[in-house]
């Protein structure tokens, strides 16, 4: 049976992990840059804003990469008080610009520190995991003394027993390597054996419809429960899965 699971699974990541899946996806939006800051700046504020309709998602980063002149990291870098005016009209749902301008911060205040973004999801002895990743991750995003508390709700911890959905589907975008064309691959002190399944309704329900999860909530220990499961058939790149489960449960809504 368990053979039989895996075999349909690849078939589904061969089907839907290629370049013809990059435009309706939130994926779309870091492929639209070279520079690498450019493409983690974007890409975790994708990963953040994936919340509604992929189209709506999508649009809503356009509205934001022009509202950055097209250049998010020029623009976090180098910008005047007076040019973040502009961004006081950006609205996602629940996110505003009182988060959009704290992000910005962040981003200002991480690059001029540091080359990459990959360094603030280490901890400072070195030792990655997942857990320890993400939580000191968020620690470090609202390190800032001017943070507002409400941006904390878009920014998830494992400690919280969130599945970190959009954090994990942001790793997975840097840190998976293979020659399909939609995942970056461009970090390398985490392992993709390291990452976890981004766990979200649709994939959290095609995994309980192949008995790939036991656990009756969806929560961290689920995300977790579910990579440990596809470990079994690909223990060196368990999160390539997510393109099947994911493709299953959106597209052909198994």
């Amino acid at each position: 049976m368990i053979e039989n699971i895996k075999a349909f699974l690849e078939s589904k990541v061969e089907q839907y992990n290629r370049p013809e899946f990059i435009p309706t996806d939130p994926v779309s939006i870091p492929h639209l840059f070279t520079k690498k800051q450019d493409i983690e700046i974007m890409g975790l504020w994708a990963a953040v804003l994936a919340w509604g309709q992929r189209v709506t998602i999508i649009n809503k980063c356009h509205e934001l990469i022009a509202l950055m002149d097209g250049a998010p990291y020029d623009f976090i870098t180098n910008h005047q008080e007076t040019d973040l005016k502009k961004l006081l009209k950006f609205k996602h749902r629940t996110f505003n610009d009182v988060d959009t301008l704290y992000f910005i911060s962040f981003f200002k205040y991480h690059y001029s520190n540091h080359q990459s973004l990959e360094s603030a999801f280490i901890p400072a002895d070195g030792n990655y995991s997942p857990f320890r990743g993400l939580g000191g991750f968020r620690d470090y995003f609202f390190s800032l003394p001017d943070f507002p508390h409400r941006t904390k709700k878009h920014i998830s911890s494992p400690s919280q027993k969130s599945t970190c959905k959009r954090l994990n589907m942001f790793l997975r975008w840097m840190v998976r390597k293979d020659d399909c064309g939609v995942d970056f691959g461009i970090w390398n002190r985490i392992k993709p054996s390291e990452l976890i399944c981004p766990c979200d309704l649709h994939v959290d329900r095609v995994a309980r419809k192949l008995n790939l999860v036991t656990r009756k909530q969806t929560d961290w220990q689920t995300a977790v429960e579910l990579t440990e499961r596809l470990k079994e058939f690909d223990p060196v790149d368990p999160v390539k899965y997510d393109f099947a489960l994911f493709g299953l449960g959106i597209e052909e809504k198994f």
